[in-house]
């Protein structure tokens, strides 16, 4: 009963050209015994396909829940460390459609590497990104970017044991994602950002110091009756095991985590991601001096406040703030102002004061002039007797230096005029001596001046 019929003609089916000897030979039906044996069956329904493995390929099935299927198709390969070790077999349609179930094969021995740990993603196509690191550019084979891919990996601390068959994975959309789902704790928080969220979308980076810590999960506008107003919050996931040494290593909860980020300040805020796309991105950052703030809750969602932020919603706010500056500058007044001022210096201009007053300085300069040839015709005539002048004073100043030299040869320090005035002046100075002594005896005894002298008297 597991035996397979088809119909063998020439086809392009699963990347592989197949059939062509039936151009020659014609159209015939190839067969697949199945792997087990089976009950006995005379009636079977051919395949419009053949199927993807044509023989008995010892490994694993496994299952890969994705929410669309994109560029995979029946036949695209399997990748391991950019190894095809596998093949897409077909896919179905369940949870009431919601998702798309992809059974993936992989063969062995490369089937041991998948494991319970080991996470799935949608290989195909080409990847583009403007990171950190320059433009990156991920491609995991040309059969990929053709038929569609899906690739695996198994983290190496993953000790588990090989996957069960028909084992259901989650397919994640790129290698990003599924390295971000090696993170098992999130923490929902939803914050209420002032101002435009365009640029914000699901998939957006939440960041800490530059590096990301989670992703946005929904932007959308709701009424809020408490505030009467139209707001849009911005619901994120944060993932604390990015951070070395938080995770569960230090909070049991995270209830216990936001609080203890709440009373250190953490606040979240809008950043530019390119000023070329607009596109932004939630930074989440400590603020030196912000309240602590109780931890607040809104449904699952843990409540975390926003602050301004330096990017473009910043770089909005300061031109709309300067442009309000601006538009309160009363340029019709200031116009109106020097429109008067203008005006009434063109009437000045034109009045008969400022042409009288014109006038008056013509005048004065005229005269202004004159008076300055006068005094440089009289200047030039002083200039001519400069040098009579010139000569009269250098001949004055010579008899005055001979006069000069003569008292001082006639009435000089060494001359006789000066000895025979020191020898008057000692003379003079003896005479005035006896003079003091006389009056100093009349004076005591005026009858000498009759009697004369007493005798033996010693005065």
């Amino acid at each position: 009963t597991q035996t397979v019929f088809w119909v063998v003609k020439p086809r392009l089916f699963a990347g592989n050209v197949s059939g062509l000897d039936t151009l020659l030979s014609g159209s015939y039906v190839g067969m697949l015994p199945g792997a087990n044996a089976g009950k006995p069956q005379r009636t079977f329904t051919g395949r419009e396909d053949p199927p993807v493995l044509q023989a008995n390929v010892p490994g694993h099935t496994f299952s890969l829940q994705a929410n669309r299927l994109g560029s995979i198709s029946v036949g695209s390969p399997v990748f391991f460390r950019d190894l095809n070790v596998g093949e897409i077999l077909g896919w179905d349609i369940a949870d009431m459609a919601r998702t798309v179930t992809i059974h993936a094969f992989v063969r062995a021995p490369y089937d041991r590497y998948v494991t319970s740990n080991t996470r799935f993603w949608n290989a195909s196509g080409i990847s583009l990104k403007l990171g950190a690191a320059g433009v990156e550019l991920q491609l995991e084979s040309l059969r990929a970017l053709l038929l569609g891919g899906i690739a695996f990996t198994t983290p190496d601390e993953a000790a588990t044991a090989v996957s069960a068959n028909d084992h259901v994975f989650p397919l994640f959309a790129d290698r990003e994602a599924a390295d971000a789902a090696s993170y098992s704790r999130k923490i929902p928080v939803i914050s209420y950002f002032p101002g435009s969220v365009r640029g914000l979308g699901p998939g957006s980076e939440v960041t800490m110091h530059g590096l990301v810590v989670g992703h946005v999960a929904s932007v959308q506008l709701q009424y809020d009756p408490t505030k009467d107003a139209i707001v849009a919050p911005v619901r994120y996931d944060v993932e604390p095991e990015r951070i070395v040494g938080v995770g569960n290593h230090v909070f049991a909860t995270s209830r216990e985590a936001v609080e203890n980020v709440l009373q250190h300040g953490l606040r979240a805020s809008l950043d530019s991601a390119s000023l070329i796309t607009g596109q932004q991105i939630v930074t989440l950052d400590f603020v030196h001096g912000a309240p602590a703030v109780p931890v607040a809750m809104e449904g699952e969602n843990f409540v975390l406040p926003t602050t301004g932020g330096a990017g473009l919603a910043g770089l909005q706010a300061s031109a709309t703030a300067l442009l309000e500056q601006v538009s309160a500058i009363p340029f019709k007044q200031i116009g109106d102002s020097l429109d008067s001022l203008l005006r009434s210096t063109n009437d000045l201009a034109n009045g008969p004061q400022l042409q009288k007053s014109l006038a008056d300085l013509s005048a004065t300069l005229a005269s202004a002039k004159q008076l300055l040839q006068h005094i440089d015709t009289s200047t030039s005539r002083a200039l001519q007797q400069l040098p009579e002048i010139t000569a009269g004073l250098e001949k004055t100043l010579t008899n005055a230096n001979k006069v000069m030299l003569s008292f001082n040869t006639g009435y000089g320090d060494n001359t006789q005029f000066n000895r025979d005035l020191e020898r008057l002046l000692i003379q003079l100075n003896d005479a005035v001596r006896s003079i003091r002594s006389l009056t100093d005896l009349l004076a005591r005894h005026p009858e000498a001046l009759i009697k004369g002298r007493a005798a033996g008297g010693t005065e």
